[in-house]
Protein backbone atom coordinates (compact mmCIF):
# COMPACT_ATOMS: atom_id res chain seq x y z
CA UNK A 1 0.00 0.00 0.00
CA UNK A 2 2.69 2.31 1.23
CA UNK A 3 4.48 1.80 -2.26
CA UNK A 4 1.43 2.39 -4.01
CA UNK A 5 0.98 5.75 -3.04
CA UNK A 6 4.83 6.68 -2.86
CA UNK A 7 4.68 6.17 -6.72
CA UNK A 8 1.62 8.52 -6.78
CA UNK A 9 3.04 11.25 -4.61
CA UNK A 10 6.48 10.40 -6.91
CA UNK A 11 4.22 10.89 -10.29
CA UNK A 12 2.52 14.23 -8.58
CA UNK A 13 5.87 15.24 -7.28
CA UNK A 14 7.42 15.25 -10.93
CA UNK A 15 4.29 16.26 -12.74
CA UNK A 16 4.11 19.63 -10.98
CA UNK A 17 7.79 20.20 -11.32
CA UNK A 18 8.12 19.24 -15.10
CA UNK A 19 4.37 20.70 -15.51
CA UNK A 20 5.70 23.19 -18.56
CA UNK A 21 7.35 19.91 -21.07
CA UNK A 22 4.59 19.72 -23.84
CA UNK A 23 4.36 16.01 -24.05
CA UNK A 24 3.56 15.83 -20.65
CA UNK A 25 0.54 17.44 -21.53
CA UNK A 26 -0.40 14.88 -23.90
CA UNK A 27 -0.70 12.27 -21.72
CA UNK A 28 -4.40 12.56 -21.07
CA UNK A 29 -5.39 9.92 -23.97
CA UNK A 30 -2.88 7.60 -22.90
CA UNK A 31 -3.91 7.43 -19.72
CA UNK A 32 -7.67 7.19 -20.58
CA UNK A 33 -6.55 4.24 -23.16
CA UNK A 34 -4.83 2.35 -19.75
CA UNK A 35 -7.34 2.17 -17.39
CA UNK A 36 -9.76 1.19 -20.39
CA UNK A 37 -6.83 -1.23 -20.84
CA UNK A 38 -6.81 -2.66 -17.62
CA UNK A 39 -10.72 -2.73 -17.13
CA UNK A 40 -10.50 -4.85 -19.72
CA UNK A 41 -8.04 -7.11 -18.43
CA UNK A 42 -9.81 -7.10 -14.96
CA UNK A 43 -13.45 -8.36 -16.62
CA UNK A 44 -10.99 -11.02 -17.92
CA UNK A 45 -9.81 -11.90 -14.92
CA UNK A 46 -13.05 -12.26 -13.24
CA UNK A 47 -14.47 -13.88 -16.14
CA UNK A 48 -12.03 -16.72 -16.17
CA UNK A 49 -12.40 -17.31 -12.26
CA UNK A 50 -15.47 -20.00 -12.01
CA UNK A 51 -15.90 -19.56 -8.46
CA UNK A 52 -16.67 -15.62 -8.96
CA UNK A 53 -18.61 -16.43 -12.20
CA UNK A 54 -20.82 -19.29 -10.50
CA UNK A 55 -21.76 -17.13 -7.62
CA UNK A 56 -22.36 -14.23 -9.77
CA UNK A 57 -26.12 -13.84 -8.71
CA UNK A 58 -24.70 -13.90 -4.65
CA UNK A 59 -21.74 -11.27 -5.30
CA UNK A 60 -24.16 -9.05 -7.62
CA UNK A 61 -26.95 -8.95 -4.50
CA UNK A 62 -24.52 -8.04 -2.11
CA UNK A 63 -22.73 -5.42 -3.80
CA UNK A 64 -26.19 -3.78 -4.44
CA UNK A 65 -27.16 -4.04 -0.72
CA UNK A 66 -23.64 -2.36 0.03
CA UNK A 67 -24.74 0.30 -3.02
CA UNK A 68 -27.98 0.91 -1.18
CA UNK A 69 -27.01 1.23 2.28
CA UNK A 70 -23.73 3.57 1.04
CA UNK A 71 -26.57 5.98 -0.89
CA UNK A 72 -29.27 6.05 1.91
CA UNK A 73 -26.28 6.58 4.32
CA UNK A 74 -24.92 9.61 2.59
CA UNK A 75 -28.36 11.19 1.99
CA UNK A 76 -29.18 10.62 5.74
CA UNK A 77 -26.02 12.29 6.78
CA UNK A 78 -26.69 15.08 4.33
CA UNK A 79 -29.72 15.81 6.06
CA UNK A 80 -28.54 15.59 9.38
CA UNK A 81 -26.07 18.02 7.99
CA UNK A 82 -28.24 20.49 6.32
CA UNK A 83 -30.79 19.98 9.30
CA UNK A 84 -28.17 21.00 12.31
CA UNK A 85 -25.76 23.09 10.19
CA UNK A 86 -27.88 25.31 8.10
CA UNK A 87 -31.48 25.27 10.36
CA UNK A 88 -34.56 26.91 8.96
CA UNK A 89 -35.39 30.83 9.36
CA UNK A 90 -32.04 31.44 10.53
CA UNK A 91 -31.82 29.34 13.18
CA UNK A 92 -29.13 27.75 14.38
Amino acid sequence: MFTIIGFMLTGITLGYLFRNIAWLQKTEKSISLTIILLLFLLGTSVGSNQLIVNNLATFGGQAAILALSATCGSILASWMVLRFFFGKGGEQ
